[in-house]
């Protein structure tokens, strides 16, 4: 692990840090997605690439998702490694064939002589009633494909370190933003370093119920982690899965021989998702080690409205996560420390952006 300095930056700012890196060491490495060079810069992760590397390293890109999609397939088999942009995981949809057919499948075909190293960069999350088409959390549609690794990182650190090791994958990585995390500061070397694909870290240690979380869940589940201790005394422990696929099953299995109950907190709907998968290989491994049902904690079964009203019912939040646990633990919720805690983590302004500070879904 690099030494760390005392600097404070983004998620976004991350990642353009990640991308500058990158591209300083390997010429080989090469930006495109819509809205790369747009003043907004996707959320400022992209800004001044253009202008450092030119135009034949970084592109706009034309509203064809299938087509340029299998233009940087093409670009990685000839020895390119190609960060593909998409400001939505939504519109990733129209690049299906290219990606489960093509891209995750070549390295098998070939048996092994020849790889696409290629990232895809999309972004998932809500607020600004962007609604059913462009809310979508579908990470586990694609951690269904074998070849195609699939990471959620929540840190900054993570951020920043995650995407240097996916470009330096021979393989294709999907890796997926939250957007409300692209304001998030955090601790961030900068020099260049890599941190692994397919490794849960510990967010908060406990020992009463385990909470893995991907993406910005992690967020909500240390704000519940923390509500929990300073007023009840409950003491939860709370992983960042940060991959998807390959899926780090091992990791949640100590935790709950530790703790004996689980939750698994994700972005996406019920079913079908990554949560139901980790309860389902965790109580296949492990069965005997839970001492009460597992439970999974994610969007309800249902289109995502756009109407900012009706998303403060449909998003699952900390005070969701802490509900689930005081019922787990059968505590009893006429306690004033019960209520104290809810009053910590009820969220002030508006319940459909992150901060006030949210200047858009872009």
């Amino acid at each position: 692990m690099p030494n760390f300095v005392n600097r404070d930056i983004t998620y976004g700012q991350a990642i353009r840090e990640g991308l500058d890196n990158a591209m300083d060491r390997d010429p080989n490495v090469i930006v495109i997605g819509e809205g790369v060079p747009d003043p907004k810069a996707i959320f400022n992760t992209t800004a001044g690439l253009r202008e450092k590397f030119g135009a034949q390293r970084v592109f706009d890109m034309p509203l064809s998702e299938n087509g340029m999609t299998g233009i940087c397939i093409g670009a990685a088999l000839s020895g390119m490694r190609p960060v593909m942009i998409h400001q939505r995981i939504d519109f990733a949809l129209l690049a299906m064939d290219q990606l489960v057919n093509n891209a995750a499948k070549w390295h098998y075909m070939f048996n092994g002589k020849i790889s696409v190293p290629m990232v895809v960069r999309v972004i998932v999350g809500r607020g600004w009633g962007q609604g059913p088409q462009h809310s979508q959390s579908l990470q586990a549609m694609f951690a269904q494909v074998p070849g195609l690794k699939v990471v959620m990182p929540t840190t900054a650190y993570d951020a920043k370190g995650m995407l240097i090791a996916a470009i330096e994958d021979n393989n294709p990585v999907m890796f997926i933003e939250h957007r409300w995390l692209h304001q998030i500061k955090d601790n961030v070397p900068e020099e260049y370093y890599r941190v692994p694909i397919g490794l849960a870290k510990v967010m908060h240690e406990g020992d009463a119920v385990t909470v893995a979380a991907f993406s910005y869940m992690a967020v909500e589940s240390l704000i519940a982690a923390k509500a929990l201790m300073s007023c009840m005394g409950i003491s939860i422990e709370v992983l960042d899965m940060r991959s998807v696929s390959p899926l780090d099953v091992a990791s949640v299995l100590t935790s709950v021989l530790k703790t004996g109950r689980l939750i698994v907190a994700d972005t996406a709907f019920h079913s079908g998702s990554i949560a139901g998968e980790l309860i389902s290989q965790v109580a296949e491994k492990s069965f005997d080690a839970l001492k009460t049902n597992p439970v999974r904690i994610t969007s309800p079964n249902h289109p995502t409205p756009t109407s900012h009203f009706m998303t403060e019912h449909y998003y699952p939040d900390p005070r969701t996560i802490v509900d689930t646990i005081v019922e787990m633990l059968e505590v009893d919720r006429n306690l004033p420390s019960y209520q104290k805690m809810c009053a910590m983590v009820r969220r002030d302004g508006p319940h459909d952006t992150p901060n006030r500070g949210f200047t858009g879904p872009f």
